[in-house]
């Protein structure tokens, strides 16, 4: 049990051989409700883009690939993700149109209003605060940016409440608790859509 253990930790801050093992669990297994978030943006047209807890990059390439003239800042707190993001980003970064770099969602190491979309693909359940994390968001996104969440769990599925007991620190929300506390932050305007049967949760906050 204890390996078993050791390595669903990683999904917090993926380290070592189980860190790496994990981002490429996450990359293929989250594509499915990352599509389907993805597809919410489809009516943007985002410039600079920063990708939130951007795990092996895949997410933060499928941004690429749907809004070509735009420029995206991947960022993580994992040593581990940050180089395998580089790594699976190799061209977009050459050519300058990606950056992936180390840094933490608490304390974002830009400018206000840099962004004018800022993503977060199954990241939040583990971010700090979140309230202080939501605000640091809210700063550095433009005015009229957009924050967008997208959760494989929308906290309405009691079968969720075992990764409690998996993964320490672990926090799922309600539509009705991120709204709450997006408000809090600042947030104005809000576009939810949840897939009932599978309990995801895509949540859209307006700058």
């Amino acid at each position: 049990m204890g390996k078993i253990k050791d390595f669903h930790e990683n999904t917090r801050k993926p380290t070592g051989f189980l860190g790496k093992l994990m981002i490429k669990r996450m990359n293929f297994r989250h594509s499915k409700v990352s599509a389907w978030g993805l597809a919410h943006l489809k009516l943007f047209s985002p410039v600079e883009i920063l990708e939130i807890g951007c795990g092996g990059g895949k997410n933060a390439a499928e941004l690429r690939r749907m809004f070509p003239p735009a420029k995206v800042t991947a960022i993580d707190y994992s040593e581990v993700s940050v180089a395998a993001a580089t790594k699976y980003n190799k061209g977009d970064i050459i050519t300058k149109r990606m950056q992936v770099m180390k840094a933490d969602v608490s304390a974002l190491p830009f400018a206000d209003a840099s962004f004018d979309l800022a993503t977060a693909f199954e990241t939040i359940y583990f971010w700090p605060g979140p309230l202080e994390s939501f605000k640091e968001v809210y700063r550095i996104l433009q005015p009229g940016g957009i924050f967008m969440i997208v959760n494989e769990s929308d906290g309405e599925n009691n079968a969720e409440e075992q990764w409690s007991k998996k993964v320490e620190g672990i926090r799922v929300y309600t539509k009705m608790q991120l709204i709450r506390i997006l408000k809090e932050a600042g947030f104005s305007e809000f576009s939810v859509d949840q897939n009932t049967s599978k309990h995801w949760l895509c949540v859209i906050a307006k700058k």
